[in-house]
């Protein structure tokens, strides 16, 4: 007979003759999701930032090192992970379709564990917009915050409405969103994102809101006697780069490192490889703007440090509560996020930076306390291990691998490969990350990189006639994985 791992997980497995054993718990689940976070974090090796703890829960737990998401997009990211299927089986390709409209029927990780017993609740971004919201069918409870009015702002609309009248009402609309778009950099609209001191106290914040909110479920045991289930998404660092006044000391514009891109970098790339946001944000291609990328930069890493604080308050909760030893934890990403790498800005795009996401797994009894692995693992591998951990039973049709094993042995050496893909138009590019190396194919053209020798991915090798070999395996790889997602849908 099969024992549950969850019984293995949660101690003693012994029956007295005369009486069966007392049940024993479900491990609970705290999955932290944070947006658009890229490796610029302690335990993906980036030593320029400030993550400590991250730097915690790793020390108790697992880090994998090489974990991809399967499309560069926080929609299709999420509903990729959320059913365990890849982006091409959801049929969810931007961040306007909905899974329950592509792919009816289709039974989410939440869902799943609602569906048999667990206690389940989120709060912030997880499925991707309140459109997308699944409300009961999958929560419990489900909440989403805003940010407070900063105080710069408030002054000015209390300037404005003494002169123009309400805000809200007709014509005022337009003008004070003109306005406001010219008020300051924290202030900036699209095209350009904000960015800059809040002047808010992390409270203030949506992600502070929403971290309390989980910690205030723990206070007070909303779950009851079930085993709980709850989500966390966490905002930042998503646009605008906003965060407490204090996180932007730490990092001073001045000693901020990062790599430089060859101005010619495009000569030898695909153009489809590229996407314009660039533009977005204030630069041109294949010029280095020093100020300005460093100011974005500064931001984007007070962000994350504003975030690594209130995860902070997360994991305390779970001690203070004395759920540490009985709640799965894991925190990830939904993919990377290009910080003028390549000159490009945001996300969309196939380089590493921008598939490769930070993951953190602890599971009590079970992982080795820092321990870490370097196999490669999908984001849609994160379905079925949860499901194995807690003896839930989750739908016949996931295309993700359970990393229980590698969970209880690092050394496992993880996927022969990890596939990702973006849409350009009605096309695709298409990823596969294998051994040390990323090969694409695009519309126009192909990517290889030697991510040994070129971590930065600053030579295109596929036009080498030395790397003819490699090249074939992984078109070959390439095409395996066409064929494997084709298959199952």
């Amino acid at each position: 007979m099969r024992v549950p791992l969850f019984l293995l997980l949660t101690g003693v497995l012994s029956v007295s003759s005369s009486r069966a054993a007392e049940p024993t718990p479900q491990p609970n689940v705290l999955f932290i999701v944070c947006d658009d976070l890229n490796t610029h974090v302690s335990t993906s090796g980036y030593p320029h930032i400030k993550t400590p703890n991250l730097e915690g829960l790793a020390k108790a737990g697992m880090t994998f090192g090489r974990a991809y998401c399967q499309y560069p997009v926080c929609g299709p990211s999420r509903a990729s992970f959320l059913s365990g299927l890849y982006p091409e089986s959801t049929g969810v390709l931007d961040n306007k379709s909905d899974i329950r409209t592509t792919r009816p029927n289709t039974r989410s990780l939440p869902q799943c564990f609602k569906e048999q017993g667990y206690w389940t609740a989120s709060v912030g971004k997880v499925f991707h917009s309140p459109q997308h919201e699944q409300g009961p069918l999958t929560w419990n409870e489900f909440q989403r915050f805003e940010n407070d009015e900063m105080p710069h702002v408030i002054a000015a609309k209390k300037a404005f409405e003494a002169k123009h009248g309400p805000v809200d009402k007709g014509k005022n609309r337009r003008l004070w969103k003109k306005h406001l778009g010219t008020l300051s950099t924290q202030t900036h609209g699209r095209p350009r994102p904000g960015y800059g001191p809040s002047g808010l106290r992390d409270e203030q914040h949506k992600d502070g809101k929403n971290v309390r909110q989980v910690v205030s479920w723990l206070d007070e045991k909303r779950n009851g006697e079930r085993p709980f289930f709850i989500v966390c998404g966490i905002q930042k660092p998503h646009v605008p780069f906003l965060a407490p006044d204090a996180y932007f000391k730490l990092y001073p514009q001045e000693s901020l490192q990062f790599s430089l891109t060859p101005a010619g970098f495009w000569n030898q790339a695909p153009r489809t490889a590229m996407v314009k946001r660039f533009q977005g944000f204030g630069f041109e291609l294949g010029i280095e703007n020093d100020a300005l990328r460093r100011e974005y930069t500064q931001a984007y890493h007070a962000c994350i440090s504003f975030i690594d604080a209130q995860i902070g308050l997360l994991l305390e909760g779970l001690k203070r509560n004395d759920q540490w030893e009985n709640t799965i934890v894991v925190l990830t990403s939904d993919h990377g996020y290009q910080l003028g790498e390549h000159f490009m800005w945001g996300k969309v795009t196939l380089f590493e930076v921008c598939n490769r996401v930070p993951l953190l797994i602890r599971v009590p009894r079970l992982t080795q306390p820092g321990s870490s692995s370097e196999g490669l693992v999908e984001l849609i591998d994160l379905y079925p291990t949860l499901a194995e951990l807690c003896a839930v039973t989750p739908p016949d049709d996931l295309q993700g691998t359970s990393l229980v094993p590698m969970l209880s042995d690092p050394a496992l050496p993880g996927k022969e490969f990890v596939y990702t893909v973006v849409r350009r138009g009605r096309k695709f590019g298409k990823a596969i990350r294998a051994d040390h190396w990323r090969y694409a194919r695009w519309p126009d053209g192909e990517e290889l990189y030697d991510l040994q020798q070129d971590p930065a991915e600053h030579v295109n090798l596929a036009t080498s006639a030395k790397h003819t070999n490699v090249l074939s395996v992984m078109r070959a790889r390439l095409d395996r994985a066409e064929k494997t997602v084709a298959a199952r849908r």
